[in-house]
């Protein structure tokens, strides 16, 4: 997928730098809109708040209703043309779902990935045969799935780590994800390979985190979650959560730097990279898996 950034992030930091602009005016939402002929505030507001595609016009009025000097001009409005993206976007997403796209225009551009699943596979990581059998699983839940077209949505996002510029990938998952379950053999193993064979590339990380392990105090992470950060430090580092339902997208500081915690927490729980391929590959020829460490032990 050739994005270089991601729409959602640069239309999130676009509202933040408007914001902040017309707070350093001095103007309230009302008077930016009178000055515009805007019909209501609802506009500006969404705008701010990054829940809207922006029109590259409307930015350009607001950034003479500030009076912004040419250089800061120029930047915002490259980030502005990133944040507007859209057609395109719609034609490479295809027929993803709301869930999927969600997460590919997250993943689009980002400098490093860190997941954590306490109970599947990532979909990053998942195999064809993996993942049409979980949603298969979550569709009985819901109506309307379309199976194969979501199967084909993954496998369009899991091109990322193989295009030239691939980020820096973090695989955190809870060693119960690597039971077979209810899982025929064949596509378990099958997954279990395709994880070993991940887990050789420079770029991806793969950690598994032992039965009875804890990152300690209150930080266990109670939902799998995703957190993404970006070549632009001034891009909003992101934390998208997963529920039965919806995910939630988290950007406020002090929610993402407390996920920041528990990602350090769960990497000195985790097993190390050379550790997990034994784990793995002791899953696939059979042999007892070794007891987790004592919890005590990684204090």
């Amino acid at each position: 997928m050739p994005w270089s950034a991601s729409p959602v992030v640069r239309r999130v930091r676009l509202g933040v730098e408007l914001r902040r602009l017309r707070r350093r005016e001095s103007m309230t939402l009302e008077q930016v809109c009178a000055r515009l002929g805007w019909a209501s505030t609802s506009k500006l507001s969404r705008i701010e708040l990054g829940q809207s595609r922006p029109d590259l016009a409307d930015v350009l009025d607001l950034l003479d209703v500030y009076e912004v000097p040419p250089h800061q001009r120029d930047e915002l409005i490259v980030i502005a043309r990133d944040a507007a993206t859209g057609r395109g976007w719609s034609k490479a997403l295809g027929e993803m779902g709301e869930r999927q796209r969600a997460y590919a225009e997250l993943e689009a551009g980002a400098e490093r990935i860190v997941e954590y699943q306490p109970a599947l596979v990532p979909g990053l990581l998942q195999t064809p045969a993996y993942a049409r059998l979980r949603v298969t699983a979550g569709a009985l839940l819901a109506d309307g799935v379309d199976v194969e077209a979501d199967v084909r949505a993954r496998a369009m996002r899991q091109e990322l780590l193989v295009r030239p510029d691939p980020p820096r990938y973090i695989a955190l998952i809870d060693e119960r994800a690597c039971d077979r379950g209810g899982l025929p053999a064949d596509v378990w193993r099958e997954q279990l390979r395709h994880l070993l064979a991940l887990a050789e590339r420079s770029h991806v990380t793969v950690r598994v985190v032992p039965r009875g392990a804890s990152p300690g105090d209150d930080l266990h992470p109670l939902a799998p979650f995703s957190y993404y950060a970006y070549p632009d430090p001034a891009d909003p580092r992101t934390v998208l959560v997963e529920t039965l339902t919806t995910d939630l997208r988290l950007v406020a500081e002090t929610d993402v730097t407390r996920y920041e915690k528990v990602i350090e927490r769960l990497l000195a729980a985790a097993l190390t990279e050379e550790e997990t391929v034994e784990l793995l590959a002791r899953c696939l020829g059979g042999a007892p898996v070794p007891r987790p460490r004592d919890p005590h032990e990684l204090e």
